[in-house]
């Protein structure tokens, strides 16, 4: 009886949240980009497939744009859909509304016009502007389609690390952000000196820190590079803090080092002539053996930080999919290859259990799969310090609801409130460094001072006993 009771409950929550989409969709409006107050674009109607009158091409400087003018009868969080074909390649926009917070959209490449899940929108009562600015360019927008949001279903967080063999310090981390993930988000800074920076500011230090093995890659230790991360993680774990690494990883050969590409920017595709689907081709070729020589010597930091009972928020491969890093620049098949073969070294042949994985890419073509993914996580710089809640949804559906969500790298602290309205739960964020935290047209003092006072947000003081 208390099963069939539980199994009717079930289904009329289910009932009832299929019910609210379906009313949600009757109250769905569209506006056609025609329509709408060109800046620096053109109606036209060569390709095929549109609706109302026309389309809008011609994004090709940065200040081109379409004006929405919508109403709402009250304060209300939409979605967004935006209707477009990408003819010229995968391409970005950004959507701006009321002239405030920014956030970026990624468009497919399609020869034909289709629907992009677009984030979501909180209109004020009243009338309000959305901006559709060109960002990357040259795509075609037909229009734009808003839908009264639903209430985001509960988190079903899966309720360890994936290593079986995570140690007590991973294990307690991992518990303490499930436990906070939907109610509170950690504030993080990358680098130590910011964080004290920020505490002379505010009043208040960062829970987390994020750091960078970038200097004690190979390539970079034989031109003379001396790492001093592992120390300075070290200074803010003894306070009680959280402790994050992404690693800037050096191509392990093939530097260029000419003017335009010196031997120190070798992480970008751009700098060296390394193949990664090459180099993972056979594990007997030179630069297979050099992919390893250059795991054991970031495994050598990491054990640092595990004999010292330090559990890492470990970002390897960082932002994959852009392919503007050597490790991207081939495709999802040759990064995921990458990071299966790094998780396996460091996971199985090093012992290193005091990792939490976080993935940081979001199209799906490019996940390595849950066993090896702890967290997802996305970074992203919009000006406005917006919720962000575009990237949120897409690894939402990504995680399939079941992986906590991080933003890992952002320009613009996100407003705790707008974090709330949007209902997107970020598990922390990580603010860069030099030209952003100390930038005001990325981020104010006062808007600083507020998010690091905010109740939603949690500092350094806040976290003191999450390794109980």
């Amino acid at each position: 009886m208390a099963r069939l009771f539980s199994n009717l409950l079930a289904l009329a929550g289910l009932v009832a949240t299929v019910s609210a989409r379906v009313a949600c969709r009757s109250e769905a409006k569209t506006y056609e980009a025609e329509d709408g107050i060109l800046t620096g674009v053109q109606v036209e109607k060569t390709q095929a497939g549109f609706t109302g009158t026309g389309y809008v091409n011609g994004f090709d400087t940065g200040t081109d744009k379409v004006s929405f003018k919508v109403n709402s009868d009250s304060i209300k969080l939409y979605d967004l859909t935006i209707r477009v074909a990408a003819i010229y390649g995968e391409k970005r926009t950004s959507v701006v509304l009321n002239g405030g917070a920014s956030s970026e959209v990624y468009f497919p490449a399609s020869q034909s016009f289709s629907n992009i899940a677009a984030g979501q929108v909180l209109l004020e009562a009243g009338a309000n502007t959305i901006d559709i600015v060109s960002n990357w360019g040259w795509y075609l927008l037909d229009s734009i389609t808003l839908t009264p949001s639903t209430p985001r279903p509960a988190h079903n967080i899966e309720a360890a690390p994936r290593n079986p063999a995570a140690d007590d310090g991973a294990k307690k981390l991992y518990s303490y952000l499930r436990s906070i993930y939907g109610k509170k988000i950690l504030s993080g800074q990358q680098e130590l000196s910011y964080s004290s920076w920020i505490a002379q500011l505010t009043g208040k230090t960062p829970a987390l820190i994020s750091f960078d093995f970038m200097d004690y890659t190979p390539s970079r230790v034989e031109r003379g590079t001396v790492g001093t991360s592992v120390e300075e993680a070290l200074v803010h774990h003894n306070r009680g803090g959280i402790i994050s690494f992404l690693w800037h990883w050096n191509a392990p050969t093939g530097l260029y080092d000419t003017e335009e590409n010196k031997w120190w920017s070798g992480f970008y595709t751009r700098a060296t002539d390394f193949d990664i689907a090459s180099a993972l081709s056979s594990t007997t070729n030179a630069n297979y053996t050099l992919i390893l020589r250059d795991i054991d010597a970031i495994a050598v930091q990491l054990k640092r930080l595990q004999q010292a009972g330090v559990p890492i928020l470990f970002r390897p491969l960082h932002e994959a999919e852009g392919g503007w890093f050597w490790w991207g620049a081939k495709g999802p098949e040759p990064a995921k290859k990458l990071w299966l073969l790094l998780h396996d070294r460091l996971t199985n042949y090093h012992k290193l259990d005091n990792l939490l994985w976080v993935w940081n890419s979001i199209l799906p073509e490019w996940y390595p799969g849950d066993e090896t993914v702890d967290i997802l996580s996305a970074d992203v710089y919009a000006q406005g310090n917006g919720p962000i809640s575009t990237q949120y949804n897409e690894l939402i559906t990504l995680g399939k609801g079941k992986k906590m969500i991080a933003a890992a790298e952002v320009g613009a602290a996100p407003r705790p409130e707008l974090l709330q309205a949007y209902e997107a739960h970020w598990l922390w964020f990580a603010v860069w460094g030099s030209g952003f935290i100390d930038n005001a047209e990325w981020n104010t003092p006062e808007l600083l001072k507020q998010v690091y006072n905010s109740e939603y947000v949690l500092t350094l003081d806040e976290i003191q006993g999450w390794r109980v």
